[in-house]
């Protein structure tokens, strides 16, 4: 999948914000919602970037404090072409307040 920028300069002459996602995920539901959809395509670069997301909407200050790791970590963690570890994703996942669950295709 390919990502376009667009020009911020353009948007600001049409008085149009740049799409965030962070700014709809306000509830449990949505960010649920938001992480599963993620989680259907093979990229992983994509769910990580759902999770940074989630984070961000949440406040990354308190996903550190909550995981107990840095907040330039997370952010590391979370970028794209990152390889967290395992625990490292479930941490953040857990400070975050989900779950993932295995589903019969």
């Amino acid at each position: 999948m390919k990502t376009v920028k667009a020009n911020p300069a353009a948007l600001k002459a049409l008085g149009v914000k740049p799409f965030d996602a962070a700014d709809y995920l306000d509830s449990d539901e949505a960010v649920a919602e938001y992480l599963t959809a993620a989680l259907e395509y093979p990229d992983p670069d994509l769910f990580l970037t759902a999770i940074k997301d989630v984070a961000r909407a949440r406040g990354m200050a308190q996903l550190a404090r909550d995981t107990g790791l840095g907040r330039e970590s997370l952010y590391k963690a979370l970028s794209t072409g990152a390889k967290p570890r395992y625990d490292t994703v479930l941490k953040v996942l857990n400070a975050l307040g989900v779950r993932l669950q295995a589903v019969a295709a």
